[in-house]
């Protein structure tokens, strides 16, 4: 884990609070500081960056590195340090408070993957502004001796943890990925024939299972994923090291199965089909792919009957795409597709779609 803290350069306590921290998790990441964006950017273009912790929230060169940092993929949190406070705002002058807010502070504040605030007063305050509901309170040992420097700094360490226990399918590399496809698909079918040409899971040492099966966890497919690992018979990790939770979306909710959406199956398999595609237009996500696919598998699926619904329904180029997804996702066969796949714009905006339903 690497992990850059910047403060601004002319604020003591700030500088005591994030020398404390690094200090004390050196032995446990790779974690520097600086206080100048000269520093900052030669940092940047020399290291990578998983985690980058900005301190303060009014100067432009924490925003101006932030941006940067955040267009490499690190990761973002901000400690506000209580400039965020009522009497604070309301010392800024008029000009400043609409420019710095509406230009880049509320934008910044928002979409970091957590603010950490010293105490419950600053938690609170931050809360009414409702620009981020992912807050963790961690008290400052350089001020208050309600908390240990020890205890601040393991505190601390939990939530870089969490943050990069976060949106894991950004972080696997494509062997993984390849895994986990095929993996679904043994999940699917409970068969590891029709898996046996995927290099991927004859190098199961290399996979990264950690962050594959919390992704599985986040996007409610575990079941499948046991089952295909199962299947397959790959040797994985009884549980998950170290996880104490990660940070979702501020309008993340656990994907529901398309039973509890749609409801039961109740005999027409091209209504329910159909229905199953309108909701994934709704909103595709990779539980409904994967029963979307099990769906097709059936001997029951009228290829003719559910085209012609399709067309009728004005979803048959939207299939199509998602016939396309559904073979990266799911590896399903063509010949269980009941329309040819298309690879076009709309699919890309599917595969987006999936690729960011975690992402903050």
């Amino acid at each position: 884990m690497k992990i850059l803290h910047i403060y601004p350069k002319n604020d003591e306590l700030i500088r005591q609070h994030v020398q404390l921290i690094v200090d004390k998790l050196r032995d446990q990441a790779d974690i520097r500081m600086v206080d100048s964006y000269t520093d900052f950017k030669q940092h940047l273009q020399t290291q990578e960056t998983d985690i980058l912790h900005c301190h303060g929230c009014w100067s432009n060169i924490i925003a101006r590195a932030a941006y940067a940092a955040a267009r490499q993929g690190a990761r973002i949190i901000i400690t506000p340090h209580g400039q965020m406070e009522p009497w604070i705002v309301g010392q800024q002058t008029f000009h400043e408070k609409v420019s710095k807010k509406l230009l880049w502070q509320k934008r910044l504040l928002s979409k970091a993957y957590v603010i950490i605030t010293l105490g419950k007063l600053e938690k609170d305050n931050f809360m009414k502004l409702g620009w981020n509901n992912r807050i963790e309170e961690i008290h400052n040992a350089v001020t208050t001796n309600t908390i240990t420097p020890g205890e601040m700094s393991r505190q601390i360490f939990d939530v870089y943890q969490r943050v990069m226990d976060s949106n894991t399918i950004e972080q696997l590399d494509d062997l993984s990925n390849a895994a986990l496809a095929t993996i679904l698909k043994a999940g699917i079918t409970g068969d590891s024939r029709w898996c046996s040409s995927c290099e991927a899971i004859s190098r199961p040492g290399e996979i990264d299972w950690r962050r594959l099966l919390i992704y599985a966890d986040h996007e409610n497919i575990r079941n499948y994923v046991d089952y295909g690992i199962s299947v397959l018979g790959l040797p994985t990790p009884d549980s998950i090291d170290h996880y104490t939770g990660a940070y979702f979306p501020n309008d993340y909710v656990q994907p529901k199965t398309l039973k509890e959406l749609v409801g039961e199956y109740e005999g027409n398999e091209t209504d329910y089909l159909v229905k199953i595609i309108r909701q994934i237009h709704r909103q595709p996500l990779l539980l409904h792919l994967i029963e979307f696919t099990r769906e097709l598998l059936r001997d029951t699926v009228n290829d003719d009957q559910l085209t012609e619904a399709l067309e009728e329904k004005r979803l048959l180029n939207y299939t199509r795409s998602l016939m396309q997804v559904l073979g990266e996702q799911t590896q399903i066969d063509e010949g269980y597709m009941p329309v040819e796949p298309l690879d076009n714009r709309q699919t890309q905006q599917i595969r987006k779609h999936l690729a960011n339903h975690l992402k903050i």
